[in-house]
């Protein structure tokens, strides 16, 4: 079955207790600058930022998706550690970008300054980066 991409507007209890699960997988450099998952969360439905990744009815990735006038910026991407490496993080890139460019907008990636390994591989990978400091 296809990943489906989402957006989280009204999550039900499987989806909360799965997003939490996605994101206790995280390392403390991705939640900042909250402090702890629950809170991302919840700033991502209370802004209706959130959007996710959905495989056999269960959410296997999520990030943060700021739909800006000239351009999206795409944030705090993770997939639960149990379903790295299957293309989920590339599924939800790609289709970001998508609806980023149906929109007329470029889609930018925010990653840390101190990422340098994620840096270069959102480069070779060929996409926009924007860098937070």
């Amino acid at each position: 079955m296809p990943v489906y991409f989402e957006s989280a507007e009204q999550p039900s209890t499987q989806d909360l207790a799965d997003l939490e699960k996605i994101y206790l997988d995280a390392p403390a450099w991705l939640i900042a600058p909250f402090t702890n998952p629950a809170e991302l969360i919840q700033q991502g439905l209370t802004d209706n930022t959130l959007v996710t990744a959905r495989f056999n009815s269960r959410l296997l990735g999520a990030a943060l998706l700021d739909k800006q006038a000239q351009r999206w910026l795409l944030s705090h991407l993770c997939v639960r550690a149990l379903t790295r490496n299957r293309g989920v993080a590339r599924r939800l890139v790609d289709e970001a970008m998508r609806l980023a460019a149906a929109a007329g907008c470029v889609l930018e990636v925010m990653i840390p300054a101190d990422q340098p390994e994620l840096l270069q591989l959102a480069s070779a990978k060929g996409l926009c980066i924007a860098v937070e400091n």
